[in-house]
């Protein structure tokens, strides 16, 4: 589902991730890998993109990753590890850092890395004329050419703790450049990094090439040329590109359910998911309607929809956890969940009763005080949230509940929301975002819930950048979240990404971008698949052996 469903100029998916956050670490040498993995393999893989060969450009896009190093990243377990930064330690409350580099980086043109490039890129983005950080956020003091401290005044990016976006960018050669054209500065069609790749060649509008790095700090990848294919925003154009040949993979956000139905029993190609809990698709309830202001009757109709099945209708990824708050990425991946409120139709229809909502003799519909349970929800033009839509509509009919659906335009209903004017509505909550998270649960909620709790709670999650107490925090709100129930949680965001058989190190719930992570990935031999696929098929028919018996060829020995 599109999260700019309420904010029609948002430009989101792939380029909006949710925080991580992470304690001190020193980390020398963590994440090396010996360069045996790392043999030359000539090989080339083409990936779709939106957009054009400005997609290097500062905009939070995993493209940059190619050629530019974050801070730190991801290693397959979600951890945080270094990257550009090889220790770093911070102050108790998390807003003073100091940052040591890893010494021997050079740029692709040979200078080498400093820290003094780091300052250079926070002073540029914070640019009264470029303005990517409100100015004044923080303060950073170079100490020598692989050392500086930052000092925080407000959350900002620049933390090892959890900023994996930001990329840092060579002083040498922008610092003489105008910022007032920094978005269309030449340098971003043919950038200069200090990352796994380097640009090699571009086709305006068309593509661009970049070569593997053989002075890489990790090593030459395996992967040794990477081809960004630009392609069409609308339609499946990624589809199409993908089931010709044309392209090898397909990053995040391109693909829509319906596209992934397609080509889930296509063995040429394999799903990765991303998975982000801290935001979630969720039916928002009016609580200034007569109808939703009783949280017994939310309970009740959140009871009433069976969301593992609304899961697998929308072909969401198995195991999903269902979910009534918001958990951080780092306890999502820990697999500290919170059980959720069950299915359960009947204890739903026993809470309606309670509430006096009674089935008014007539297809099951339920009346109060001559009144009946009918009310209309808003759903943006998108086939995901429109299926989710139907299917709930159908749940609740089962427990005498009838659900209107009117389909409008995300600019559309996100005004309607504005203005009180809706009665539920299909959204996208992030709690500590300012719209889907902070104006439904904050002071002033559109949706009319007033918890001064939550209020409190969320404040002090905006202010804080200690992990530790944000996960409290969090924790404190899942009680009250189900208490009170004031939307309810369909799904957490999951971004689809589909790759070419062949492409291998790609791995759900964490490494699911084939363009963030390339440096990882290597290319598997067709024979060498198919090998692997005989030999699976082999050990699935093969005998087995009854308990307490070793099989040892076809040969059982007791």
């Amino acid at each position: 589902m599109n999260p700019c469903e309420l904010v029609s100029s948002c430009r989101f998916g792939r380029r909006q991730f949710m925080q991580m956050c992470a304690g001190s670490l020193a980390l020398a040498g963590a994440g090396c890998r010996s360069n045996d993995r790392f043999e030359a393999n000539h090989s080339t893989i083409t990936v779709f993109l939106w957009g054009d060969e400005r997609e290097l450009s500062p905009g939070q896009n995993p493209a940059q990753f190619l050629v530019f190093l974050p801070l730190v990243t991801h290693d397959s377990q979600g951890e945080l590890v270094g990257r550009l930064a090889e220790s770093w330690e911070h102050s108790p409350d998390y807003r003073s850092w100091t940052i040591h580099l890893r010494k021997g980086l050079r740029w692709h043109d040979g200078v080498p890395v400093t820290a003094h490039d780091v300052k250079f890129t926070l002073d540029l983005l914070s640019h009264p004329k470029v303005l990517m950080v409100p100015p004044g956020s923080f303060t950073v003091t170079v100490l020598d050419d692989h050392a500086y401290t930052i000092s925080y005044h407000t959350q900002a990016i620049g933390s090892p703790g959890d900023d994996y976006w930001t990329v840092y960018y060579p002083k040498h050669l922008l610092e003489k450049l105008d910022p007032n054209q920094f978005a269309s500065w030449e340098f971003w069609t043919h950038p200069v990094g200090n990352g796994p790749y380097r640009y090699s060649r571009r086709v305006p509008k068309t593509m661009i090439e970049f070569e593997a790095n053989p002075d890489y700090y990790r090593g030459k990848p395996k992967i040794e040329r990477v081809v960004l294919k630009f392609g069409e925003t609308t339609g499946s154009a990624a589809l199409t590109e993908l089931l010709s040949g044309n392209v090898d993979a397909i990053p995040c956000c391109y693909l829509n359910a319906i596209d992934l139905l397609k080509l889930k029993d296509d063995a040429r190609f394999h799903p990765y998911y991303y998975i982000q809990p801290e935001k979630l698709n969720a039916i928002a309830w009016n609580h200034r309607h007569l109808f939703f202001r009783d949280r017994t009757v939310r309970r009740a109709l959140t009871l009433a929809i069976n969301r593992r099945e609304l899961h697998q209708v929308l072909n969401l990824p198995d195991n999903l956890p269902i979910l009534d708050a918001f958990v951080p990425e780092r306890q999502f991946l820990r697999g500290e969940i919170p059980r959720a409120v069950p299915y359960n139709p009947e204890e739903a229809k026993r809470l309606l009763d309670e509430a006096g909502w009674r089935d008014a003799g007539t297809n099951g519909a339920r009346e109060k005080d001559g009144k009946a349970f009918r009310f209309t929800a808003l759903v943006s033009r998108l086939q995901e949230e429109d299926k989710a839509a139907v299917y709930v509509q159908a749940q609740l009919r089962g427990v005498g509940v009838q659900m209107d659906i009117s389909t409008l335009e995300g600019e559309a209903q996100a005004q309607r929301i504005k203005a009180g004017e809706f009665e539920a509505s299909f959204n996208v909550a992030y709690l500590t975002w300012p719209w889907g998270g902070r104006l439904f649960f904050g002071e002033g909620s559109l949706i009319g819930y007033n918890n001064p709790k939550v209020v409190a709670l969320q404040k002090v999650a905006q202010s804080s950048m200690n992990p530790e107490e944000i996960e409290g925090i969090y924790r404190e709100l899942v009680p009250i979240f189900q208490a009170d129930l004031p939307v309810t949680f369909l799904y957490p965001a999951v971004w689809p990404t589909v790759a070419d058989r062949r492409v291998r190190g790609l791995s759900s719930p964490v490494r699911a971008d084939p363009i963030w992570y390339m440096e990882d990935l290597w290319l598997e031999d067709d024979s060498k698949i198919a090998a692997q696929a005989g030999e699976e098929r082999r050990r699935q028919t093969e005998p087995r052996a009854p308990r307490g018996v070793q099989l040892v060829g076809s040969v059982p020995l007791l």
